[in-house]
């Protein structure tokens, strides 16, 4: 009889990963009909509820991208750090020092115009999002330790800072007791581009093109896959490992922290707890989906936040909205398998010899 191994191509199949893709989209379609019949539901019911819900409309397109916009720049905050063969899981936390820096300048830039008021929201949740990433990345960079472990323990020092915030100095006095911190100024308002759609998914769209162009068309960008290939050919090219360290996760840190900005003055009348929503966890499933490429981060998010909208519109049928976060899952595992065939074919080794058949 003997038994299956796999064995790796000579050449990875032409469009094995979007096929990967799009198998996983239907296995986790295919296996949620499963769960959602053993549990009671009509689930062709449940799926039309949450196509209408998330792209059946103007108003449910506006909010589908409104879903993706965080999505995809975590997606990003994500990918940049794997061009480099670095993760970083702290995205969550970096969102969360984003919307806090945009949240002090709309307290202190209350009376400035719209325009201006909105730039500087966005630059500090930029700045606030790097400055988070700052020290994994001089930890990493000066004495190797692993960004993986302080980008992910830096997420609760900044959930823990929000909450210190929001129940004592931005305490909103009005609150009648209960933790939340001041509505924001109409002015600090991200103006709106269709139904609840609003400009942060143009924000988000060109930041990702620009990132893509960096880096695939630049010196930069060069250095920056060369160095993730292999660290040895880059010191050898004399690129400087350190200093390509330092710049992506504190670039990643920004991006994220953009994030954050934009969810505050585009989706959000004031900073809450869980103003990160689980963005920056979802990120890496899709920066990991798009194979770590800024072209593919926008249609993943896209479609994520599609899913994420659908399961929120099935709450009314009694359906958990965890749903959602049970068809990402299963898209990123169908698609992970499916991906492995793309890159290795199955054989049969005889018993006798071992040999691949």
């Amino acid at each position: 009889m003997g038994r299956l191994v796999l064995v790796r191509r000579d050449q990875v199949l032409q469009g094995g990963q979007p096929l990967a893709f799009l198998i996983g989209i239907f296995s986790a379609l295919l296996i949620g009909i499963l769960l959602l019949a053993v549990s009671g539901h009509d689930a062709l019911a449940v799926y039309e509820r949450m196509f209408d819900a998330s792209i059946g409309s103007s108003k449910a397109w506006s909010l589908t991208l409104n879903r993706a916009v965080p999505l995809g720049l975590a997606g990003l905050a994500v990918a940049v750090a794997g061009r480099m063969g670095l993760w970083n899981i702290g995205a969550e936390g970096q969102i969360l020092a984003g919307a806090m820096m945009a949240a002090w300048v709309a307290r202190i830039g209350e009376s400035w115009p719209s325009p201006l008021l909105i730039t500087v929201m966005l630059l500090a949740a930029v700045l606030g999002g790097a400055l988070l990433g700052l020290g994994p990345a001089v930890a990493r960079a000066q004495i190797g330790v692993n960004e993986i472990i302080t980008t992910l323990m830096l997420n609760e020092v900044a959930l823990r800072m929000l909450q210190w915030l929001i129940h004592g100095p931005w305490k909103d006095p009005e609150s009648r007791g209960f933790p939340l911190a001041p509505i924001l100024p109409e002015g600090a308002r991200l103006p709106g581009l269709f139904q609840q759609a609003h400009w942060g998914a143009v924000i988000a769209l060109l930041v990702i093109i620009l990132f893509g162009l960096v880096a695939s068309r630049t010196a930069w960008g060069y250095e920056l896959r060369v160095a993730g290939s292999s660290g040895a050919t880059a010191l050898y090219a004399g690129i400087s490992l350190k200093r390509k360290i330092l710049t992506v996760l504190v670039l990643s840190g920004g991006i994220a922290g953009l994030a954050g900005g934009i969810e505050l003055s585009g989706s959000s009348d004031r900073i809450v707890e869980g103003i990160s929503g689980g963005y920056g966890f979802a990120g890496i499933i899709v920066a990991a989906l798009a194979l770590m490429r800024p072209s593919g981060v926008a249609a993943v998010a896209l479609l994520f936040g599609a899913v994420q909208v659908g399961g929120l519109s099935i709450q009314t049928m009694g359906v958990s909205s965890s749903v959602s976060t049970i068809l990402q899952a299963l898209i990123l595992f169908g698609a992970i398998g499916a991906g492995v065939f793309s890159r290795y074919s199955v054989k049969r080794v005889s018993k006798e010899n071992q040999e691949v058949q």
